[in-house]
Parts: structure tokens; sequence; C-alpha cells
């Protein structure tokens, strides 16, 4: 009889195992894999990383695995309570191929990850190579009209200050030029209220 309720006990342990799992898996399965993952904005040394989800998915982040072909290192990158549907990647070897995979996250876990998607940073040379002239020349236009606008706006200035000093200067000058006659008409009345004599002393009339 004892042995049969030990039996029975093992049975009902191994029964509650897979459900467990199950639970679990179950909750993992729920949530699928971002779509449509894709390069944008490739450069030298950067990179941008744009997916798309399911409709419906309570996904509250994501992570991204960044690995150099045939090498083992790899970048994990993870974000969570937020919505975007981008990131950036950063501090790339040039001439370099990649491969980059995404994963939703939700409350109950991570999703399988996206298909691996691959791509090569170019070079600098190529990335200037690449610029034709009529990009350059745009560019050396903007940048002409950006520094004549500029010295436009230095010399204006520097007009503007000029012509407040002049105006300055002008009434300073006025002010000067009006107070002339008033100095000279003090001075005379002073020279004739004290005259002086060579010979010192007051004249007195002969009586």
């Amino acid at each position: 009889m004892a042995k049969f309720l030990r039996t029975t006990s093992c049975q009902a342990l191994s029964t509650e195992r897979p459900a467990v799992l199950s639970l679990s898996s179950l909750m993992r399965n729920t949530l699928s894999a971002p779509l449509n993952v894709t390069i944008r904005e490739l450069e030298a040394n950067t990179a941008i990383v744009t997916w798309e989800i399911v409709e419906g998915d309570p996904v509250i982040g994501f992570a991204i695995t960044q690995q150099k072909k045939d090498v083992r290192m790899l970048r994990y990158i993870q974000e969570v309570n937020t919505t975007t549907r981008s990131c950036a990647l950063w501090d790339l070897e040039e001439d370099t191929e990649y491969i980059v995979h995404v994963q939703s996250i939700s409350m109950g876990g991570s999703s399988p990850p996206s298909d691996p998607v691959s791509f090569r940073t170019p070079r600098e040379s190529e990335k200037l190579a690449s610029t034709g002239p009529d990009e350059v020349s745009r560019e050396a236009m903007e940048q002409a009209v950006q520094l004549r606008v500029g010295e436009l706006i230095i010399i204006v200035v520097v007009l503007v200050m000029w012509a407040g000093v002049i105006l300055l200067f002008c009434r300073q000058y006025d002010i000067i030029k009006d107070n002339e006659p008033n100095n000279n008409k003090a001075k005379t009345s002073s020279e004739c209220s004290t005259p002086e004599h060579p010979q010192g002393g007051l004249l007195r009339s002969n009586l």
C-alpha cells in the first residue's frame, strides 16, 4: 500500500512539470517576431535599424543583437517602456559586414528573434566618391550663400555702430557749440566789472 502511494505521488509531480513548461512556452509563443527588419541611413560608422510588429502584440520594448560576420562577439541592445520601432547602431567599423536580429519584449518575455539581416558598412572614401558633382556643387552653393549672409549681417552691424558713434559725436559737438557764446559773455562781463590798472590803486578825481 505504501509503495502504491509513493508511485502515485511521483506521477503527480511528473504531470505538473509539463504544465508549467507549457504555460511558459505559451506566454513566449504569443509574441511574434518583428517583421520587415530594414537597415536605413547606412554610413561608414553608423546605421539605423527599423522594424514592424504584429498588430495587437503587447510589446513594451525591444532587444537587438549585433554581430560581425564570422566573429563570436555580440553587442546586445535592450530598451523597455518604449514604443519606438527603430534603433541607432554606432561605433561600427567601415567596410565590415554585420548581422542583426531584433526581438520584441513583453511582460511575459521575449519573442523569437527576427530573420537575420546582414549589411556591410561602406568605406569613407566610397561615401565621398558616391556623392555626385551636382550634390557637391549644391552644397558648395549653400555654404557660399550662408557665408555671404553672415558677411552682410556683420557689415550691417558695423555700419549701424558707426552711425551711432557719428550721431553721438554730432550731438556732443552741437552742445559744445551752443555753450560757447554763453562762456564768452560771462568772460566779458567779468573783465568789465574788475578793470586792471598798470599803476595799481583806484583813480581819484581832483576836487
